[in-house]
C-alpha cells in the first residue's frame, strides 16, 4: 500500500480552513495513488489549541468537521482532533474512511507536561491500544509523545501491528530532529516493526514546527523523510507481504544548525505576520548587526514590498550606522526612511526639566532616546496595520539589557532565543548563501554598541558575549546553579554579576513580545520564573 505523511501548515482555531487543507491534501494524495494519508497531531485545531480547548462550542464544531470529512474524503486518512468521550477529553487520532467513522479511536496514552508542553492542563490520558487494518496490513495508531516511551509501541506490536503510525505536533529547536530520529529508531528496533512519522510544520506564536516527516524500517534506517520548514506530501510504499515489512520512499536532506535556525526564523515572521492579518512588517535600522539580521529574516519571509526600516539618528548616532543602515536597506530593496529624533527627546526633556533639576543625568537619559523610538514605531505600526518587529536578542534580554517601552516595544521578537554569538553566526551564513555582504562586513566587525551615550560599547555594562552566552547557556538552559557555572571553570564575581541581572529582569521578559523559540529553553513558555520571590541561585 502506499501511505502519504501529509505533512501541512494548520491555523489554530480555524476549523472550517483547516477541513479544506485536509481535503485538498487528501486529493492530492489520491492522485498519488495513496491508500491512507497521515496528518499530524490536532490537525482539526492545530497546535497548541491552549484554551481553545475549554470553549463550549469546540466539540460540536469538531464533530461537525468530522462528518465533513466522512462526506468528502476521496481516500481513507488519520486525522488528529480533540474529543470528548463520556465527558473527559482526550487528544485523539481517528480514521475516517469515505462515508465512514471508524470506532473505536485512538486516544493519546503519554500526555507530555514538561517545557513548553501541558497537555495535562486539557486531556486525560488514554488506556487502549488500537490496531487496525489498511490495504491487509495491521496498523497501530498512536500520537506524538507515545513514541518516546517504550510500552505504547510495545503494545501495539503485541496486539499484532505490523506498521505503527504515529501522528506529530513536535516543535523546533537547535538538534531537535536528530533526537527524534534516534527515538523512534529505538522503538522501531526494539519492536522490530516500522514506523511513519508524520510531523507539523509551521510557526505558531513562540513555536516553530519544522515538518521533517519520516520513515523507519523495522531495523531502525531512515528510509524517507520530508523536507524542513515546508510542507509537503510524502509518499511512502508499504510492503507487508514478505516476512519483514519493507518501505520506500523520497529523501529530503536536513538542513545544517545555522539553516535550520534561519529558516526557523524566516517561518515564525511569515506565519506570525500571516496568520495574524499584518500588512507587513516595519523595524527600527539601527546599523547594528541584531537590526540588520532582522531585517534580512523578514525580508526573506514577507518580500522586501512588505517590509518598512526606519533609522532614527541622535547625537550619538554614528556617521558609520548611518552609512551600513543605509547600505542595508538598498541591498534588501526595502523602503527606508530617516527620522532624527532629537527635537522629540529635546520635548520630552524640557516636560522633564523641573522634576530632574539636580539630578544627574544617568540611564534615564538614555532610555528617553529608545523610548521615543519605540513610540515613534508603534505609531506607524498603528497607522500602516504592520507589526513592529523588535531586534533585541537572547543574550540582551537574558540581563535586562534592553529598554522596557523602548527597543522592547513591537509586536514580535525575531532573535528572542537567538544569542549573540549565534546572531553573528546567522549573520555570516546570511552572507553567505547570498554570495555578498547583504549584512556589511563592518557591522559583524565593529564591537556592538546601543550608541545611547558617547563611544558606549555592549561590553562597558556586559561581559564579553562569548563568555556571557556560556554562563546563560548553563544558568539559563541548562539549569545549573551559580555554583555550579563556577565549578565549569568561569570566574566567581563574573558568574554571579550575571546571575543577578537575569534573575533580577524577569519583570521585563514577562512585558517581552513573544518570539520563536530554537534553543532547548526559551524565555516565556519554557521558562516561567515568578517576578516576585527571594529565591537565591547560589547552589
Amino acid at each position: 500500500m502506499r501511505v502519504v505523511l501529509a505533512q501541512r501548515n494548520f491555523h489554530v482555531g480555524d476549523i472550517d480552513a483547516n477541513v479544506e487543507q485536509v481535503l485538498a491534501a487528501a486529493a492530492s494524495a489520491a492522485e498519488q495513488g495513496a491508500d491512507l494519508v497521515v496528518f499530524p497531531e490536532l490537525c482539526l485545531t492545530g497546535y497548541p489549541p491552549e484554551d481553545l480547548l475549554l470553549r463550549p462550542s469546540l466539540n460540536t464544531r469538531i464533530e461537525a468537521a468530522l462528518e465533513l470529512l466522512r462526506d468528502n474524503l476521496p481516500v481513507a486518512a488519520i486525522v488528529g482532533y480533540p474529543a470528548v468521550r463520556n465527558g473527559q477529553r482526550y487528544n485523539v487520532a481517528g480514521l475516517v474512511r469515505p462515508g465512514k467513522l471508524e470506532r473505536p479511536e485512538y486516544f493519546k496514552q503519554c500526555l507530555p507536561n514538561y517545557r513548553v508542553f501541558d497537555e495535562k492542563r486539557y486531556f486525560v490520558p488514554g488506556e487502549q491500544t488500537l490496531v487496525t487494518e489498511i490495504s491487509g496490513c495491521p496498523v497501530a495508531i498512536s500520537v506524538c509523545e507515545d513514541i518516546w516511551h517504550e510500552q505504547p509501541a510495545e503494545r501495539a506490536v503485541e496486539a499484532g501491528a505490523r506498521l505503527i503510525i504515529n501522528l506529530n505536533a513536535s516543535p523546533f529547536r537547535r538538534d531537535k530532529h536528530a533526537e527524534r530520529v534516534d527515538v523512534v529508531r529505538q522503538r522501531a528496533r526494539t519492536t522490530a516493526t516500522p514506523v511513519l512519522y508524520c510531523n507539523l510544520v509551521g510557526g505558531q506564536d513562540e513555536l516553530v514546527f519544522d515538518g521533517g516527516s519520516f520513515a523507519l524500517d523495522g531495523r531502525g534506517q531512515l528510509v524517507a523523510q520530508a523536507p524542513f520548514f515546508e510542507e509537503a506530501l510524502l509518499a511512502v510504499d508499504v510492503d507487508a507481504t514478505g516476512e519483514a515489512v519493507s518501505l520506500s520512499g523520497a529523501m529530503a536532506s536536513e538542513p545544517l544548525a545555522e539553516a535550520a535556525i534561519y529558516q526557523a526564523l524566516v517561518l515564525a515572521v511569515r506565519d506570525y505576520v500571516g496568520k495574524n492579518g499584518f500588512r507587513g512588517a516595519l523595524l527600527g535600522l539601527s546599523g547594528g548587526i541584531d537590526s540588520a539580521l532582522t531585517l534580512a529574516i523578514a525580508v526573506d519571509a514577507l518580500g522586501a514590498d512588505r517590509v518598512q526600516a526606519i533609522m532614527m539618528p541622535f547625537t550619538y548616532t554614528s556617521s558609520m550606522s548611518l552609512e551600513d543602515a543605509e547600505a542595508e536597506a538598498r541591498t534588501l530593496g526595502v523602503d527606508y526612511r530617516i527620522w532624527p529624533i532629537a527635537h522629540a527627546v529635546e520635548g520630552f526633556m524640557q516636560i522633564l526639566a523641573e522634576p530632574f533639576a539636580g539630578l544627574a543625568a544617568d540611564t534615564t537619559e538614555e532610555n528617553l532616546q529608545a523610548r521615543t523610538r519605540g513610540t515613534l514605531l508603534m505609531a506607524m505600526s498603528n497607522k500602516k496595520g504592520s507589526v513592529v518587529l523588535t531586534t533585541g536578542n537572547k543574550s540582551e534580554m537574558a540581563v535586562g539589557y534592553a529598554t522596557l517601552y523602548g527597543d522592547m516595544a513591537g509586536g514580535f521578537s525575531v532573535l528572542k532565543d537567538v544569542s549573540k554569538t549565534w546572531v553573528y553566526r546567522l549573520s555570516r551564513y546570511r552572507n553567505q548563501i547570498a554570495g555578498h555582504d547583504v549584512i556589511p562586513q563592518r557591522v559583524i566587525d565593529r564591537p556592538p554598541s546601543a550608541e545611547l551615550a558617547p563611544d558606549q560599547v555592549d561590553q562597558d555594562s556586559l561581559p564579553d558575549y562569548d563568555i556571557l552566552d556560556q554562563i546563560l547557556e548553563l544558568y539559563v538552559e541548562q539549569d545549573c546553579s551559580a555554583e555550579a557555572v563556577i565549578r565549569a571553570g568561569f570566574e566567581r564575581e563574573e558568574v554571579y554579576r550575571v546571575v543577578k541581572m537575569v534573575d533580577r529582569n524577569e519583570y521585563k521578559r514577562r512585558q517581552a513580545a513573544v518570539g520563536p523559540r530554537v534553543t532547548r529553553r526559551a524565555f516565556g513558555k519554557d521558562r516561567r520564573y515568578p517576578i516576585t520571590n527571594g529565591w537565591r541561585a547560589g547552589d
